[in-house]
């Protein structure tokens, strides 16, 4: 089984004191990339460096996530404009709006938000979002954008039906992670991935966050890692009615030809 996990925060500090051995675990696991993410000017700069460290398994997003929007300057996007044009950034973002924990105000969050957009359509590249219980705000910006915007991924998706429609009729691809997993808070998610298109589906654990629920045996960290994307490609194969290899082969191919990575087929 070869995966692409198309999110995880490999430059958290709670992977300061063993990340070599995390990426390590991840490959043995079958886990052939990873593209960290960028989340704020500090962070996509790190994530950058530490792609440069491992060219073999990894690439990198730069952006801001909408937690820190108050901190987006003209400063900020022109360090985000110069880390976009370098090829190992294979996305914009992460950005987008998060209603649920206003750590930003809201009318912030709509600026940084708009700022990357504009920035994903001067570079060209694919656009990593963040929506969390702002989704009427969220898809009306991203409508207003969306014809002059290249590839977009709504990243751990874990929102409605209507949600989901809404952006799938705006051609975005779509990130599921070990939310699926949790018998608690995912439970709608078991229906919905199947409506999802298998050109359209990837997979990510965001790691250090939202670690399987269902691990076996269960391990006890709450740290999450990527070597665990087998058990979210596991639990949406169940709810498809596939293979858990077929599941690796599409969402890998996808997430291959959204980022552009070595192994892509052409672009025509």
């Amino acid at each position: 089984m070869h995966l692409i996990d198309i999110g995880c925060n490999l430059t958290h500090d709670s992977f300061d004191g063993d990340r070599d051995e995390v990426i390590a675990r991840a490959q043995a696991a079958g886990v052939a990339h990873m593209v960290v993410t960028g989340a704020s000017e500090a962070g996509s700069v790190k994530a950058l460096s530490l792609a440069r460290s491992r060219p073999d398994c990894l690439t990198a997003t730069a952006g801001v996530h909408p937690h820190l929007a108050s901190e987006f300057s003209a400063d900020t996007a022109s360090v985000l404009s110069e880390l976009h044009h370098v090829p190992e950034i294979v996305a914009v973002g992460e950005c987008g709006l998060d209603y649920f924990r206003d750590f930003s105000p809201r009318s912030d969050q709509r600026r940084a938000f708009e700022r990357q957009l504009e920035l994903a359509v001067d570079c060209g590249k694919p656009v990593f979002l963040h929506q969390r219980e702002a989704h009427a705000d969220f898809v009306a910006i991203l409508r207003d954008f969306r014809a002059s915007l290249g590839a977009a991924v709504v990243h751990c998706f874990t929102d409605s039906g209507e949600a989901l429609q809404d952006y799938l009729t705006l051609d975005c691809h779509i990130g599921i992670t070990g939310w699926i997993c949790d018998e608690r808070r995912g439970r709608h998610l078991k229906a919905l991935v199947r409506a999802i298109p298998a050109d359209r589906l990837m997979l990510e654990t965001d790691a250090p966050y939202l670690k399987p629920r269902n691990l076996r045996p269960k391990v006890k960290t709450h740290r999450n890692e990527p070597q665990w994307l087998p058990w979210i490609a596991g639990t949406v194969a169940a709810c498809r009615d596939v293979s858990p290899d077929r599941v690796a082969d599409q969402t890998s191919r996808c997430a291959r030809a959204f980022f552009r990575l070595p192994g892509a087929p052409a672009a025509d």
